[in-house]
């Protein structure tokens, strides 16, 4: 039986496509075996988001030509896409596949087992405009499942290079979306995470039809327990979301809404699609559809240009707002994308200092968060157990990190727990009671 391995850089959609090209290679009768040992196949799904993305993952191909130099080398995803030539021009590299034709994967190896010759077949990605259809009936990873509903963004932020990788918005058809929620379900998953490149953006390039569409579609998939939306950006929370998401049973009280910037400047430099007034605006009305609800969020420090003014913008609408958990990026520069161009990059000391402030920040407001819920019993499902301990580890339906006293056969399940000491990186609770179709 031939082997496979693979090696994943980067975001949830890479590691869903891996687990989708993964099942190609299962039927055709492959078995999967670590990347740190000796395999017929190496498959590499790469990262271009920033610079250092890119040199990651030449490093990983080049480690995968060393352990096995008569292996097959195939390189997928978003570096492959953009850079083709340069992933070409490694020796040992056998096939670059970009972010399309992923099912191609395996009549690509016969072709280049017959000719030995390097093949490229990456397409210009700007054309595609049908959704690429890749199953993922199961996961490795058995508590939640990624569902991934739709591909590219029509954003253009000045410092993202992604729709050049990952090419213009296209939606899943609902019922294929259905469909795989129902096979999840089947599978034994109780929550799935709704993910994509853009995800809110689904349904833009339908008639008639919109995220908020799907979200109802949903909720009415039977022993579906959690919907949880991946990311969200506050131009595509529409009234109608938010009614969704306040009448549904199923989606939790967690939301990652990308903010970037506190500072409308520097939003306009970045090009994004919205002011600090309105995304405030949304956030605040989120909040008061759904009590407790838990908003996440990204933030890039040290845009070209931003002043010490701006960054204090920043600081001060974070603290208006209240986040549970900040992800906070210094600004890095991203070739070929127009905020690499642009005058007044900042110094990396103070990005660092700037970087710092906000991350003590986000600690505090995450502890804040947490002690809203002290003595409140929330539903966890535990991912994993705790090394060399009696605890189980998960989260809870509002995205708290809970550490339990209980045994590793709820992982996976739904638990109720009550939250006795909260804390940040993670609370401690107690185990209540847990859904009736457990063997113990």
């Amino acid at each position: 039986m031939p082997s496979v391995a693979f090696h994943t850089l980067g975001c949830k959609v890479n590691h869903y496509e891996t687990e989708a090209i993964w099942q190609l290679f299962q039927e055709a009768g492959y078995e999967k075996t670590s990347f740190e040992q000796i395999a017929d196949v190496y498959v590499i799904n790469t990262c271009t988001v920033t610079n250092t993305g890119d040199k990651k993952s030449r490093q990983v191909i080049r480690r995968a030509i060393r352990r096995n130099p008569d292996s097959v080398v195939c390189v997928t995803g978003c570096y492959a896409q953009t850079s083709p030539a340069e992933v070409m021009a490694i020796p040992g590299v056998d096939i670059v596949v970009g972010t399309q034709d992923r099912h191609k994967l395996i009549d690509l190896i016969s072709e280049f087992q017959q000719a030995r010759e390097p093949i490229n077949a990456v397409g210009n990605i700007m054309t595609a405009r049908v959704y690429e259809e890749l199953d993922v009936p199961a996961f490795t990873d058995r508590t939640r499942a990624s569902l991934k509903i739709q591909e590219g963004c029509n954003n253009f932020c000045t410092f993202c290079i992604i729709p050049w990788a990952r090419g213009l918005l296209r939606s899943r058809q609902p019922d294929d979306v259905i469909s795989q929620a129902n096979q999840l379900v089947d599978a034994g998953y109780k929550e799935i995470v709704l993910t994509g490149i853009h995800t809110g953006g689904y349904g833009e390039d339908m008639k008639d039809y919109s995220f908020a569409d799907l979200l109802e579609r949903l909720e009415e998939v039977d022993g579906l327990k959690r919907i949880r939306i991946s990311s969200i950006e506050a131009s595509q929370i529409t009234d109608r979301v938010i009614s969704v998401m306040n009448q549904s049973d199923k989606i939790v009280r967690h939301l990652h809404i990308p903010l970037q910037s506190g500072s409308d400047s520097v939003l306009k430099r970045m090009r994004r699609k919205y002011t600090t007034k309105f995304y405030k605006d949304r956030v605040l009305q989120l909040k008061r559809a759904l009590p407790g609800l838990a908003v996440t969020s990204d933030v890039i420090v040290g845009f070209p240009g931003e002043t010490a003014d701006e960054f204090k913008e920043t600081f001060q609408l974070i603290c208006d707002i209240g986040f549970s958990e900040l992800h906070v990026f210094p600004y890095s520069k991203r070739t070929g994308t127009p905020a690499a161009r642009m005058d007044d990059q900042v110094d990396e000391t103070v990005k660092n200092e700037r970087v710092h402030q906000l991350i003590e920040l986000s600690n505090q407001q995450a502890k804040e968060y947490a002690s809203m819920h002290e003595g409140e019993t929330l539903e966890m499902i535990p991912e994993e157990a705790e090394e060399n301990g009696s605890y189980l580890i998960g989260y809870t339906d509002n995205y708290m990190k809970v550490k339990v006293e209980m045994d590793r056969s709820y992982i996976g399940e739904i638990v109720s727990v009550r939250i006795d000491e909260p804390g940040y990186p993670y609370s401690l609770g107690t185990f209540l009671s847990a859904d009736k179709k457990v063997k113990i």
